[in-house]
């Protein structure tokens, strides 16, 4: 059974930093594309930032790159999630989610698997 477990989230204050970890168990972790969406209430889930199976291809929702960042580790079945400079817009639920297929998608209805998510709330 595959399970997705999400990490990290919490409540900060405006330009701190986090970092989201989801762990993978269950199935062959390397093989498949992994992604982070958010949720925040009221408005529909929308992707944050999917990478390949590899980690060689990222790809970025409507956030700003250059605060968020995805990587994974393949040996420790983990993907991350870096938040920089985190803002009350930022402010939702982050859930992890993995795709049979080598490659990320920015569509949520594609991909196979879900964690529950972690909430994140960014507040002074």
């Amino acid at each position: 059974q595959v399970q997705l477990v999400e990490s990290g989230g919490g409540l900060v204050q405006p330009g701190d930093s986090l970092r989201l970890s989801c762990a993978v168990s269950g199935r062959t972790f390397s093989r498949y594309a992994m992604a982070w969406f958010r949720q925040a209430p009221g408005k529909e889930r929308e992707l944050v930032a999917a990478i390949s199976y590899s980690g060689d291809s990222t790809y970025y929702g409507a956030v700003d790159q250059g605060r968020f960042r995805i990587s994974r580790n393949n040996a420790k079945k983990t993907v991350y999630l870096q938040m920089n400079n985190l803002k009350p817009e930022d402010t939702a639920v982050y859930y992890c989610a993995e795709r049979e297929l080598a490659d990320g998608s920015p569509y949520a209805h594609e991909y196979d698997y879900w964690g529950v998510g972690t909430q994140v709330t960014v507040s002074s």
